[in-house]
């Protein structure tokens, strides 16, 4: 019995191997073609301590490929959905969680990374015109919903969906968006997403996506995002995370660390180990490549290249100094003076096999790249990095911060202010970035304006009063009329809600930014509020787009760059308080109509029924009452019975 079940396997494994060989043999002579499959995952070690992980799965097809409908790697489910409902592009992201602007960073595309606002956002364009989106939209929510176990259906509701989506649509197709600020995310939404993945959670990158760790982060993103082009279908699905080290560093171990060091100080050493609870083992089979980019901000480079000059110190490896003297695609050197691999701040656990600058038109950071096809189970991938003295520096900053916040007391009238404030601590030192710091920070000072875009969609029980609005530059107030780009869809009671876009342009030296519109609560039905009422009402966040245009200086010495440099910024969900109605009161009715009710019915059936009996059994006479309520329903039914005859 024993060699049986040893044969039985021994050809089991047999024909598994011969099955990966005919997919190998395949995908050389070009069966696969069409599709295309590349998994990347991003470390960035934090100033707070905490490490930001970005995942990143790219599914490419063709839908000319020749094997028809059949599709090998693209998952069936989003290509039926892309067919079905006519989408052009659909943006879906599941967040949970706060981004801290201002220690984890601000200037690059916040957009690429996956950073969203609170709970569910939904965004589609479709191909039709908009009598006929309206029904594929409902259709959608439906389908996403049953597909990713989530309430998504609940945007069916017309009320709280916009029709158009401002500075993000581009191209030829009704828009429809909306958002539920109050969308809890689980691990239920999790699951689906992994199984759109062609090796799942059982082989490559997203091996490392342990539920308990990364829903305990302080941050978490999902993203689905579909893209149809001229015969081409493109899915890219993101995970951004923040997590923690369990691992301290003898940076700050044992250290008293002053109130204004506590953040720029805890400095753990983590791994993937430490992060994600396992190393990898292997990247996904099907993939094309597979690669772990560690990056290092351009402000923590700078700070070790000033650290270096202070206290020189020579590389004992000249392996590690002629991999950090690595050029990039431009061939421009990065030029460093200390080891990559190992310095006087910190140590890697892995040597990188690349470094390479990234493509960022402001302030480039350096990219360790690592291989993960060339690891396997008995050679697995651990990247980390362990701190040996503590060091301090800034992330990359966009022009301004942006937030938002609600003013007025009582339930009846209330005002939406949105504050936009200049970073100035970006443009002082090492730390500046000339793109967008001030024009008196520049030494040519011919640097253009910048354009700044608010964006915001507005339920309809929030009736706006836009002669109110207001727009303050720096105590100065801007006319209606000549210095601002206002866009408005009214909203209409329990139809549709109300969409304001707001653009203007201001000076590199401006300060302060002051956009404030008054409102009135409205008041909804009984059954118009959620079970939990008394908590408040969402109020979905806004988009804040600043537009820079590339400087001259910039463009003399970075060559081809971007014609317009963006910043999106979301600001924080607020919450409001509608008046509502006393709930108990219903339920105090009911009981006391039901009360008096029983007491009537009860003492009447108890008049009419019930007989005294005396102890030796006989039986006392009925009161007169009784008697006279007998005779009346006995003379009642004997008319009904002579009416019938």
């Amino acid at each position: 019995m024993a060699e049986w079940r040893n044969g039985r396997w021994f050809g089991l494994l047999w024909w598994a191997f011969v099955a990966v060989g005919v997919l190998q043999v395949e995908s050389a002579c070009g069966v696969v073609k069409s599709e295309g499959f590349v998994e990347s995952l991003m470390l960035r070690p934090l100033p707070d301590g905490k490490t930001l992980g970005h995942f990143r799965f790219v599914n490419d097809l063709r839908e000319e490929g020749e094997n028809g409908h059949h599709r090998k790697l693209f998952p069936k489910a989003i290509y039926q959905i892309v067919q079905k409902f006519r989408i052009q592009e659909m943006d879906l992201s599941f967040t949970q969680g706060r981004w801290n602007h201002r220690l984890w960073g601000g200037l690059e595309g916040l957009e690429a990374l996956g950073v969203k606002p609170g709970g569910v956002e939904l965004r589609a364009q479709f191909r039709q015109s908009n009598e006929e989106a309206d029904v594929l939209w409902r259709n959608l929510t439906h389908a996403l919903s049953g597909l990713f176990c989530a309430s998504i259906n609940f945007l069916e509701n017309p009320a709280m969906v916009s029709e158009w989506g401002g500075v993000r649509q581009a191209g030829v197709g009704a828009v429809r968006q909306g958002s539920l600020p109050r969308e809890t995310v689980c691990t239920e939404n999790l699951t689906p997403w992994l199984k759109l993945l062609p090796c799942r959670d059982r082989a490559g990158l997203a091996t490392l996506l342990e539920r308990p760790r990364i829903h305990n982060g302080n941050y978490y993103s999902l993203r689905v995002h579909v893209k149809a082009g001229h015969g081409s279908l493109r899915l890219v699905q993101t995970l951004t995370v923040v997590l923690k080290s369990s691992e301290t560093s003898p940076a700050s171990r044992g250290r008293i660390l002053a109130p204004d060091e506590d953040f720029q100080f805890r400095q753990p050493n983590w791994s993937l180990s430490t992060l994600f609870g396992r190393p990898l083992i292997g990247a996904c089979p099907l993939a094309i490549s597979s690669h772990v980019h560690m990056e290092l901000e351009a402000s923590l480079v700078e700070e070790l290249k000033r650290a270096e000059n202070q206290t020189p110190k020579i590389s004992q490896d000249s392996q590690n100094e002629d991999r950090m003297r690595n050029t990039d695609g431009r061939g421009d050197g990065l030029d460093l003076n200390f080891d990559l691999v190992s310095n006087e701040y910190f140590q890697l656990n892995l040597a990188p096999e690349g470094v390479s600058k990234e493509s960022s038109p402001t302030a480039p950071s350096l990219l360790l790249s690592y291989d993960v096809q060339k690891h396997s189970k008995s050679r697995p991938l651990n990247v980390g990095m362990s701190w040996r003295a503590p060091i301090a520096w800034s992330p990359r900053q966009g022009p301004f911060r942006a937030t938002q916040f609600l003013t007025g007391r009582g339930n009846g009238r209330g005002a939406i202010v949105s504050l936009v404030h200049a970073n100035g601590d970006s443009c002082h030192g090492s730390k500046r970035n000339t793109q967008w710091c001030p024009v008196s920070e520049l030494d040519d000072g011919t640097s253009p304006a910048i354009d700044i875009t608010t964006f915001q969609i507005v339920p309809w029980y929030f009736r706006l009063y836009m002669h109110t609005l207001k727009v303050v530059v720096d105590g100065e107030r801007v006319s209606l009329k000549k210095g601002l780009k206002l866009r408005l869809s009214p909203a209409d009671d329990r139809k549709s809600p109300a969409v304001v876009e707001i653009g203007l342009t201001v000076p590199r030296n401006t300060s302060t930014l002051v956009i404030s519109v008054e409102f009135d609560k409205g008041y909804l039905r009984i059954d118009e509020h959620p079970p939990d009422a008394n908590r408040g009402f969402d109020l979905p966040s806004a988009l804040f787009t600043f537009a820079s245009s590339p400087s001259p200086d910039l463009m003399s010495k970075r060559g081809a760059v971007p014609n317009q440099l963006e910043v999106q910024v979301y600001s924080d969900n607020l919450l409001v308080l509608l008046a509502t109605p006393d709930f108990s009161m219903p339920y105090n009715v009911i009981t006391f109509t039901m009360t008096a009710l029983a007491l009537y019915f009860g003492s009447l059936l108890n008049s009419l029924r019930l007989r005294t009996v005396r102890e030796d059994g006989v039986l006392q006479p009925a009161s007169r009452f009784s008697t006279n309520l007998r005779k009346l329903v006995a003379l009642i039914t004997s008319r009904k019975k002579l009416k019938t005859l």
